[in-house]
């Protein structure tokens, strides 16, 4: 597929989930999906759970404008990675809010109704790596090709996965880094990351 197809076929598939109407709860708000998640040709796509309230749904930018960005960015920087490098998405492409208006975890009804999204974007792009950040992100990636990987056994594994490569991540949440995944165990996390980058860069092509 030429860059102007697949450009072209991105677009449409970021216009049809931008008029997506499937989860009831998630109507007022507008998925994340455009140019501005990233290089349709990545070095790693990054799947994540999505979009914060402060973060992609104000920005429209997945990892941006918030805490976790700001954490994202710091990792990415850790390993050279720019943010053009590589491509950002979610589980589920619109942001899931309380009544209160924080954030809330998505259901799983919404990371089903979402999956074909999801399935449609890593087919478009075939990513080398696909690198998913947190548990919910890991389990999405069941309703796609199934998968027993866990992020408590796995973190930082590189898998084998729907013909590609695969490392579950954690979260670079402030809640997941203060209870779960230090910071400087995440830039470890991240090494391991680069490494496989340039081991997929430097292989032969066949």
């Amino acid at each position: 597929m030429s860059e102007t197809a697949k450009r072209k076929k991105f677009l449409k598939l970021s216009r049809e989930a931008q008029k997506c109407r499937r989860c009831e709860n998630l109507c007022e708000r507008v998925a994340v999906l455009s140019e501005m998640n990233g290089n349709l040709n990545p070095k790693a796509m990054f799947v994540a759970e999505a979009p914060g309230r402060q973060g992609g749904d104000r920005t429209r930018m997945p990892f941006s404008g918030d805490a976790s960005g700001a954490n994202f960015q710091i990792l990415l920087d850790s390993v050279n990675l720019k943010r053009e490098e590589i491509f950002i998405t979610n589980t589920v492409l619109c942001n899931p809010r309380k009544e209160s208006g924080t954030n809330r975890k998505p259901t799983k009804k919404e990371m089903k109704n979402c999956s074909d999204f999801l399935e449609r974007t890593i087919e478009l792009i075939n990513p080398k790596i696909i690198v998913t950040l947190g548990a919910v992100a890991l389990e999405g990636l069941k309703a796609i090709a199934y998968h027993n990987f866990t992020l408590k056994l796995n973190a930082a594994d590189i898998l084998e996965w729907n013909n590609g490569s695969l490392i579950p991540l954690y979260h670079p949440s402030q809640q997941v880094i203060a209870s779960h995944r230090r910071m400087h165990e995440q830039l470890a996390d991240f090494q391991i990351l680069k490494k496989a980058i340039e081991k997929t860069n430097n292989s032969p092509q066949i």
